[in-house]
């Protein structure tokens, strides 16, 4: 049992190296999988939608993959693979769509809804500022 739980304990401190997606190289010179990694993890898995191409095991992350295998090694380069993966499904699969007039608002929402929280308790802080102190609650009780 003491062994049975000891193995227990390692396999879950084991690093997962062996679950990755895409374990093999897919290239041997440095630097085209250098650009194929990169590319990669600048997609978004359309099935998957909060994964990169290079996390997901999603068959459409597959084709994704070999795509950017197979322009990688028609000599595109890397803004025309991203130019034409969003042509074909639209800014959505840039894991950073870039701020233009259809994102604008993805990028702007954040710091809208920060601000409107400030204002909202400021003017809170304000209001309650400008109410009278009631008496009662400070003065001393005494039998006096």
């Amino acid at each position: 049992m003491k062994r049975l739980l000891t193995l227990l304990i390692l396999m879950t401190w084991l690093p997962a190296t062996g679950l990755a997606i895409d374990a093999e190289l897919a290239f041997q010179d440095p630097a085209l999988q250098a650009r194929y990694e990169e590319i990669n993890a600048g997609l978004r898995c359309l099935v998957c939608q909060n994964q990169t191409i290079a996390d997901s095991s999603a068959s459409l992350a597959i084709d994704l993959r070999s795509q950017v295998k197979e322009m990688i090694t028609a000599g595109k380069t890397n803004r025309e693979i991203l130019d034409y993966m969003v042509e074909r499904y639209g800014n959505f699969v840039r894991f950073k769509p870039p701020v233009n007039n259809e994102t604008v608002f993805l990028w702007a929402a954040p710091a809208v809804m920060v601000l409107g929280g400030l204002l909202i308790a400021v003017s809170i802080v304000r209001r309650r500022s400008t109410l009278p102190v009631d008496d009662d609650e400070q003065a001393p009780k005494g039998d006096a």
